[in-house]
């Protein structure tokens, strides 16, 4: 007959499912399940799950958005866990994101062919994939987009992406499991090197087609991208041509990681309540954007993982960055690196050692002065366009060489 705290063990595995070793709770949580009833247990957990719900129920209502209607409203304060709940949001919404005063949603599209699907991988995961081409000429280069923690590519990257390609590129992008419209539990990372293998193998598949084959490919990460960009160069040194790199998430900055012995806390928590949104975190808008105006738009992005992030996700962060801060002397491909320097959701220090230790011989940093987080979302129109001047030009220059 199993003991309680085994009971336990069994039933948290069970509910979170995708878990692969079994958990075991911290030893000071140990003596005290040891002592409580199971039926005690479950109902203080249960109780507890209901509070924070009609907490996080009452605190995203309290957040009207200025010209939505209660309809809008309430589907903007639904439960996004899962993808059927965003993909109504994100069709609720898109014309309304469309037509937002921001620099980035007045890029036009007029000659350019936008593509949306969702295709199945191989672990079974329906991903969302967007493209957009030039519509006459033929692309000069593909760009591969990996997208930020809790970001989708439907929203701000729409107008990046539309810049980028009206430049005469094709770019690709797609949203990870678990974000934007993609299958899987909101926020939810329960292997980033799998995450990885995920991106690797959809964009493999676009790479191998004949309309594609023989353009130089760049892979466009920006934060948790620039680590998802960096892992995939790192699983395959040879297989692209060149890496731009928007505030990537090297390390997270000091500031936005909590203390050490929270940290431990955590991960002990993580093994048994890998799902919970537990991990404290500062207001990323807050930190992210420099202008106002901008931030407040941010709320718009209503498929956007704005919780806080959930134990496992977190650890794999903290993983990853500590892995690519470990390997930095390894990244071999050419590679364009901006950060703002006042940055304080992503190390901009930790850009100037990849610059820095990067055996590559082609590599370039751009630091911005007086720039936050989120360089082509959240600056002053001018810099924004100054940045995207950088990239094309870069991506210009490497494109025009001979692989």
């Amino acid at each position: 007959m199993l003991s309680p705290i085994r009971k336990i063990n069994k039933i948290f595995l069970n509910s979170n499912g995708s878990h692969s070793h079994e958990a075991s709770p911290p030893s000071g949580i140990e003596c005290v399940w040891n002592g409580v009833e199971l039926k005690e247990v479950i109902g203080i957990q249960r109780k507890r799950k209901k509070r924070k719900e009609d907490k996080l129920l009452f605190c995203s209502m309290k957040q009207q958005l200025p010209g939505v209607d209660a309809k809008l409203q309430k589907i903007a304060d639904s439960n996004m866990d899962e993808a059927p709940a965003r993909r109504r949001a994100r069709e609720a919404f898109k014309d309304i994101q469309l037509n937002i005063d921001h620099i980035l949603f007045k890029t036009p599209c007029d000659g350019l062919k936008m593509k949306e699907s969702y295709e199945v991988n191989s672990r079974g995961i329906e991903i969302f994939c967007k493209s957009w081409l030039p519509e006459v000429s033929r692309p000069k280069a593909t760009v591969f987009f990996c997208h930020g923690y809790g970001d989708t590519c439907t929203f701000f990257f729409e107008g990046i992406a539309r810049k980028i390609a009206l430049a005469g590129y094709g770019v690709f992008a797609m949203d990870y499991p678990g974000f934007g419209l993609s299958q899987g539990l909101h926020g939810y990372i329960p292997s980033f090197d799998g995450l990885v293998d995920d991106v690797i193998e959809h964009y493999s598949k676009i790479k191998e087609n004949p309309e594609f084959h023989s353009l130089r490919t760049f892979i466009f990460g920006q934060s948790m991208g620039g680590a998802v960009a960096l892992k995939m160069h790192l699983k395959q040194p040879k297989a692209w041509d060149g890496a731009v790199l928007v505030a990537p998430m090297c390390k997270i900055a000091d500031d936005m990681v909590p203390s050490k012995l929270v940290t431990q806390m955590l991960i002990a928590m993580a093994n048994v309540f890998p799902k919970r949104k537990l991990v404290p975190q500062k207001d990323l808008a807050e930190a992210a954007f420099r202008e106002l105006k901008k931030k407040e738009q941010t709320a718009y992005n209503v498929i956007a993982y704005k919780d806080k992030p959930r134990l496992w996700t977190a650890l794999e962060m903290l993983r990853t960055t500590q892995e690519i801060d470990d390997r930095l002397e390894e990244v071999s491909l050419p590679i364009l690196i901006l950060h703002g320097e006042n940055d304080t959701v992503t190390d901009p220090s930790v850009s100037k050692a990849l610059f820095e230790k990067a055996k590559s011989s082609d590599k370039t940093l751009k630091l911005y002065k007086d720039a936050y987080h989120s360089l082509l979302e959240g600056e002053p129109d001018e810099l924004i366009n100054q940045v995207f001047g950088d990239i094309i030009s870069w991506l210009d220059d490497h494109s025009s060489k001979c692989t």
